[in-house]
């Protein structure tokens, strides 16, 4: 038997205070800064197919949530409440949750489920409606996150593999694989905006999968999965998930402020159509009707006109800042694309005249009432 002197038994003792020491403070350290690391993920070239699928699964699926939202429902009985579920990502060690705006719209409670059954109440932080962009964000210790890291949707090519994980039905953190199908695919929202560049992918996504991740075979967020194009109401292979690079530009706002800050015209329109412009025998062929002018808005203070009217048929914005306007569409981007008191300058067709008017644009308001779409083949998968 190995026998020891007390000081060598001091110095072992020492020795292993200092390591334990150094061991929980480095889990200390570890766990203020974030979730335990990834599983690694092979290089998708030197990997099957198989493999990159379920790596990304193992590594990624930790980090998509299950959101069940809250909403009262009135009815001729009284004020119900009713739930919905979609998905969402976990995007910093905060607990911040990326999704769907349609998701959580309206919403008295959410609640969120993470990979390890763990229910945690959540805190509606932002949205950007029209671009069916919400951050809600959860109070959970970092080493219960697992952060799904975002790639870029600006190289995507036709093709390219596409992976989706949510949570389909209420059945939790399912993987679907696919395709990027298409590219710069319009969207209109359920609020009558359209998002531009949208993604289409075959990967199957259904009610439920709403808010949650479109990866590429590296693990990264490419897009945030949306809406299905639906006869049925079922998947049919044509989904459409919102560009992470839109995302990537809202969320420092919307996690700072709450709402993106965005030029307001306070108009309602609808498109003037070549053979509507030739039955009126306009000069113009292309451009948006001005249906209805929101009282003390800004459109109303620079004066422009409205639909029915009993002495003209109503203002028709053919340009902003000489940059053509071809549908609503256009109208919507470039307003969209200005702050908050900026001015702009609106080539209008008024009785047959073509004048410019300037307008100092608006607050857009954080609360706009919602067009929503009954039926049709678009369904937001809530």
């Amino acid at each position: 038997m190995r026998t020891f002197s007390f000081r060598q038994v001091v110095f072992m003792v020492m020795l292993a205070a200092v390591t334990s020491v150094a061991c929980v403070s480095f889990l200390e350290r570890f766990k203020s800064r974030g979730s335990l690391p990834p599983v690694a993920i092979t290089e998708a070239s030197v990997a099957s197919d198989e493999q990159n699928n379920i790596e990304i699964y193992r590594s990624m699926s930790p980090g998509v949530v299950h959101i069940t939202s809250t909403v009262a429902v009135q009815t001729v009985f009284g004020v119900f409440p009713q739930q919905g579920t979609g998905s969402g990502s976990i995007i910093d060690n905060q607990g911040h949750i990326l999704t769907n705006y349609h998701v959580v719209r309206e919403a008295r409670r959410l609640d969120v489920t993470l990979a390890d059954k763990s229910n945690y109440r959540a805190a509606f932080v932002g949205a950007d409606p029209d671009n069916d962009i919400a951050v809600i964000k959860i109070n959970a210790p970092a080493s219960s996150l697992r952060v799904i890291p975002m790639g870029s949707s600006a190289n995507l090519a036709v093709g390219q593999k596409a992976l989706a994980i949510g949570n389909p039905f209420g059945l939790d953190r399912t993987l679907t694989t696919g395709v990027v199908s298409g590219l710069d695919r319009p969207l209109q929202t359920e609020n009558g905006q359209v998002i531009e560049k949208v993604i289409q992918t075959d990967a199957s996504i259904n009610p439920g999968n709403s808010g949650g991740p479109l990866l590429n075979d590296q693990g990264q967020i490419i897009g945030i999965n949306a809406a299905i194009f639906s006869p049925s109401g079922g998947s049919v292979g044509i989904g459409f998930a919102i560009p992470v690079d839109t995302a990537k530009k809202l969320l420092p706002e919307l996690i700072a402020s709450g709402q993106v800050r965005k030029g307001y015209l306070g108009v309602t329109t609808t498109p003037l159509t070549p053979a509507l412009a030739q039955e009126l025998n306009l000069p113009v062929k292309e451009g948006v009707i001005v249906v209805e002018v929101e009282p003390g808005g800004p459109a109303d203070a620079a004066g422009l006109r409205g639909l029915p009217d009993e002495n003209h048929v109503g203002d028709i914005i053919v340009s902003i800042d000489g940059q053509p306007v071809k549908d609503p569409g256009d109208l919507a981007r470039m307003i969209g694309s200005h702050k908050p008191g900026d001015k702009v300058t609106l080539g209008v067709l008024r009785q047959g005249r073509q004048q410019q008017i300037q307008v100092t644009l608006g607050d857009r308001p954080v609360n706009l009432p919602e067009r929503r779409r009954r039926g049709g083949l678009f369904d937001w998968l809530r």
